[in-house]
């Protein structure tokens, strides 16, 4: 009921996050059950019933990474003071946003289930008039327990995703102050904080032994030592004038307001040199397999080139090579930008790109693993070609390329929620607000001049073995 009363109380873009959500898992149990219709209508083809389900998993997962991300970044998920007075701690918020995404899924799979009955014939007779019969089995009985089966793992696996990734982190115990001495069981009073050595001849604040003056005082009043250099107030941070860019690029001036930056991380990502790896290791897979090839090919969409077992292989390595190789490549993006003596706007945009490398990384490892495979298809597919999955392929493809840009663009919302406290103040520094919009389109500019060429690179390396 308490998720029931959050998702009807949420803003129209989460409201419409959530409905991306049901759409993606009406289209990925859509692809589940005309798997079954297919095996239904074809008895003794076991083997294409089980290819025709295995191509259903990236739909799949394509799905649950979404939800996942939708999850993130909804504003009720997150922990706020006070909720916990009222039973809404980290874990219960977790339940309700994975009962949430479980809703989202459950009502995409009904929809789902609907059409299909639809398309069957089984609602309110037979549309387009009949050229759905053949692989939906029309003619043939629809068995309950397998519908329920392939209609519940969306559901079941993304809320179960969303619980593991929003689940309570372990939290630290907090370390007493270093600035401040500790009381004393049975003291009188509380201790004073410790003065630094030559601080009383220096500066003259305290009084000496039996209420004589401190030494460098007359009558009791501290005098200025000529050494000391003469104090200038501090800049406020609220004023618009004060030269925020000179706080950026010198963070040792003690007269500047402290930068307002992302703190910089102290080591990139780990997975770049296993990304690269896993990379080298399926283009050399592909390769080989088509070298070796003795005969017996994988049967295909249409929109794939027909070929050795061992290229879907390949392809599947060089996709989790770009994925784990993406964090690290974004790391190294950011780097790139602070080079060569930056100003406050590349180092604003670097400076974000590496704290967020990992959050904007993976999806967009993904994306670019889509893209390729998408060229590839587009490079080496036969327009002529006619294959037994019919419409079904385009279905799956938009899906997942649909579902890897929404999770892109969901990633970055993510992050630009969790730099909000940097953006409101950096404003309250007087920093102007083209200057941020600015750093954003610079960050988007790098990201596409780096991965752009790279998606290509490994796009034509794929498709070369295939293309001889």
């Amino acid at each position: 009921m308490l998720a029931l009363r959050l998702t009807r109380g949420a803003q129209p873009a989460v409201q419409l996050r959530r409905l991306l959500v049901a759409a993606a898992s009406a289209g990925t149990s859509f692809l589940l059950l005309s798997a079954l219709g297919y095996a239904l209508s074809h008895p003794g083809s076991p083997g294409s019933s089980l290819l025709r389900l295995a191509w259903c998993l990236p739909p799949l997962a394509a799905t649950i990474h979404f939800a996942v991300a939708v999850a993130r970044t909804d504003p009720g998920a997150k922990p706020r003071s006070g909720l916990s007075a009222f039973g809404l701690g980290p874990a219960r918020l977790m339940a309700v946003s994975a009962t949430t995404t479980a809703l989202s899924c459950t009502l995409g799979s009904m929809v789902a289930l609907l059409f299909f009955l639809h398309l069957r014939g089984d609602l309110t007779g037979m549309p387009f008039d009949g050229a759905a019969a053949e692989f939906l089995a029309a003619d043939t009985p629809l068995p309950l327990p397998a519908t329920l089966t392939l209609l519940t793992p969306v559901p079941a696996i993304a809320s179960l995703a969303v619980a593991f990734a929003l689940r309570p982190k372990e939290r630290h115990p907090q370390t007493r102050p270093t600035g401040r001495s500790p009381v004393r069981v049975g003291a009188y009073g509380t201790s004073a904080a410790r003065g630094t050595f030559g601080a009383y001849g220096r500066f003259g604040a305290h009084s000496g032994r039996g209420g004589a003056p401190a030494q460098g005082t007359q009558d009791g009043t501290p005098q200025a030592q000529p050494s000391d250099p003469p104090q200038t107030p501090a800049p406020t941070p609220g004023d618009p004038a004060t030269d925020w860019t000179q706080a950026v690029a010198d963070p040792t001036d003690v007269t500047a307001p402290a930068p307002a930056l992302p703190p910089t991380p102290r080591k990139p990502p780990a997975g770049l040199p296993w990304g690269i790896a896993v990379i080298a290791a399926g283009l050399t897979v592909e390769a080989y397999a088509v070298h070796a090839a003795t005969g017996t090919t994988l049967t295909m969409p249409v929109a794939l080139p027909t070929g050795p077992a061992g290229t879907l292989l390949g392809w599947l390595l060089t996709a989790l090579g770009l994925t784990l190789a993406a964090p690290g490549l974004t790391h190294l993006c950011g780097r790139l930008l602070q080079t060569a003596r930056p100003g406050a706007l590349r180092l604003l945009a670097g400076r974000v790109l590496m704290a967020e490398a990992v959050r904007i990384g993976r999806p967009l490892g993904i994306v670019c693993a889509a893209t390729s495979g998408a060229y590839a298809m587009a490079t080496l597919s036969d327009p002529d070609a006619t294959s037994a999955f019919g419409p079904l392929t385009t279905v799956g493809v938009t899906l997942v390329t649909s579902c890897t840009v929404a999770t892109l663009l969901t990633a970055a919302l993510e992050a630009k929620q969790a730099r909000a406290e940097t953006t409101a103040a950096l404003l309250r520094l007087g920093a102007p607000t083209s200057m941020l919009r600015s750093a954003a389109a610079l960050r988007a500019g790098v990201l596409v001049a780096f991965f752009g060429p790279l998606t290509l690179i490994v796009a034509e390396l794929a498709a070369l073995p295939l293309a001889r």
